[in-house]
């Protein structure tokens, strides 16, 4: 066996399989730790996925936008990053494109992302 899937799957992340499917255009809230000194903390970041990238789990990357205070903020996160503790699908976006570096040049309504519709129809019962 090659050396570096040995090495790969000795600091696997377990917790990779439990994150939910998700694509550009999603908007999601990943909840980072922080470490500041000795003490440690919890910080969600919540934005839209503007690229999926890196074909191994390994090299895996995903890039969040949101916008804050009217200043646009990036951040990349590594999927094996032992320092995700979970990440959460807020809503499923509508794009025709892999990678939306055009949001970064829109504000307002039109930095707007359509949502999908979900096939599932709740049924109410009636009682």
């Amino acid at each position: 066996m090659d050396l570096m899937k040995v090495v790969e799957q000795a600091f696997a992340n377990e917790k990779v399989a439990s994150y939910p499917k998700f694509k550009a255009g999603d908007t999601i809230t990943v909840t980072y730790r922080i470490k500041e000194g000795d003490k440690e903390r919890l910080q969600k970041f919540r934005g839209v996925v503007i690229q999926l990238r890196g074909a191994t789990p390994t090299t895996k990357t995903f890039t969040i936008r949101k916008v804050s205070n009217g200043v646009g903020v990036e951040r990349i996160f590594p999927f094996e990053s032992p320092f995700i503790d979970s990440i959460e699908l807020n809503k499923v976006g509508k794009v025709r494109r892999a990678r939306i570096f055009y949001l970064r040049n829109l504000s307002g309504k039109k930095a707007r992302i359509k949502e999908k519709k979900s096939g599932l129809i709740k049924e109410e019962t009636a009682e």
